[in-house]
């Protein structure tokens, strides 16, 4: 439709404009936060922000976020989320909690928005390549004992159909060996507002984001890897409406 069409243009073009003059407030923030905020957590909340400014820029969009009540600021996650759009960032953003992203290697060359995320220190990934796989997870590793949480699409790349994929088990692999809770986030509703391989925005559709409870790593210690993977799918999947379940769930140990 023409005005879906004119929407996306003046979205696009509204990132563009804006993307000089937040990457400048970026570049200030860090030279004046880098000394006493090692972790960047304030950079990291200005990137927030910076998404938020852009979801403000279409006032018929609307985004629920729930469960923030979840989230200690003071821990340490291993953060996974089903990937829909590539509004699901900016719905991430949303949450306004610190996380450093895993996000394939092509966003980091995006003007402004990319040179942020290398600003910040997120952690590219080069999808298919072993050794840029091996790579993400040393430095997945080695942020979260400094304290950072890490966000992961489990999936590796956005559903077509809402449906979830197969959970890669890296995010999980990383809580096992780290002996770090998992916290799931499901979003729903940004693949009906865009779609995967498509620029056509529609901007009346509701889009959600809940945070789910985290689990202790106790509660899924005797698990492998692979059955871990399986029960946070389900465990997000749930949350997500188009998403049909073909997984039995592993049962968890009950903590005190």
């Amino acid at each position: 439709m023409f005005w879906n069409r004119l929407v996306s243009f003046l979205f696009v073009l509204s990132i563009m404009v804006a993307g000089p003059f937040f990457f400048a407030g970026a570049l200030i923030i860090k030279l004046l936060t880098r000394p006493f905020d090692p972790r960047m957590r304030f950079l990291h909340l200005y990137a927030c922000f910076w998404s938020t400014c852009h979801y403000w820029t279409m006032p018929t969009w609307k985004f629920v976020v729930s469960g923030k009540e979840h989230i200690d600021k003071n821990a340490t996650y291993v953060v996974v989320s089903n990937h829909q759009s590539q509004l699901d960032i900016l719905a991430a953003f949303r949450t306004f909690f610190h996380f450093k992203w895993v996000s394939k290697i092509e966003v980091f060359k995006l003007p402004f928005i990319g040179w942020n995320m290398r600003l910040n220190e997120y952690i590219p990934l080069k999808r298919g390549d072993k050794d840029s796989i091996l790579e993400m997870l040393e430095k997945c590793r080695k942020t979260l004992k400094e304290g950072n949480s890490v966000f992961i699409f489990p999936e590796g790349t956005r559903s077509e159909t809402g449906i979830l994929r197969p959970f890669k088990p890296g995010a999980f692999q990383l809580a096992h060996e780290l002996k770090l809770p998992i916290l799931p986030i499901a979003i729903d509703g940004t693949r009906e507002v865009l779609p995967k391989y498509s620029l056509e925005l529609k901007s009346r559709n509701p889009m959600k984001i809940q945070i789910l409870p985290p689990v202790p790593y106790e509660s899924f210690q005797h698990m492998s890897v692979e059955e871990t993977a399986a029960f946070f799918r389900k465990k997000i999947g749930a949350h997500v409406s188009a998403h049909t379940e073909d997984a039995e769930e592993p049962m968890l140990v009950r903590t005190a």
